[in-house]
């Protein structure tokens, strides 16, 4: 949905799909978060050399919900009828969050769930899959 809205900056923003994206962005964001910080890192493990990239990762939940914050805000703004000052400015906010969470859940993907996978059981591991994958995800077929 964000990437719809970037594209279609600066003249046929969906004002709408502003507003739906406003109200789910930080509670979706926040509930993905604390499901990582509650379920996968435990699982991922303590050791020292893991928990420094737990502590990074979760330093960088600090930093996407900081963004998806202000993404939020102009969002709601634009949603709710205001002018898009500058499009240019708009469309790098909404790009910067969804790159720095690709790059996340890439790390993830190559390095956390792995591990965390053979911890939990196997339900929970098709969410996370899925989550970062797509529904159809199956974790062991390499797709």
């Amino acid at each position: 949905m964000l990437e719809a809205i970037a594209d279609s900056l600066p003249g046929r923003v969906d004002r709408h799909r502003c507003i739906v994206a406003a109200a789910t962005l930080l509670p979706t964001l926040r509930e993905a978060h604390l499901y990582e910080e509650t379920m996968v890192f435990p699982a991922f493990g303590r050791r020292e050399d893991r928990a420094k990239s737990v502590r990074r990762l979760c330093a960088e939940h600090v930093e996407d919900e900081s963004l998806a914050e202000e993404v939020t805000e102009t969002l709601l703004l634009v949603g709710h009828g205001g002018e898009i000052e500058n499009p240019e400015a708009l469309g790098f906010m909404l790009r910067a969050l969804f790159e720095a969470m690709r790059r996340h859940i890439a790390f993830e993907r190559e390095h956390v769930v792995p591990i965390a996978r053979r911890s939990l059981k196997l339900p929970e591991v098709r969410l996370i899959a899925s989550s970062r994958r797509g529904p159809r995800a199956d974790p062991d077929s390499g797709r």
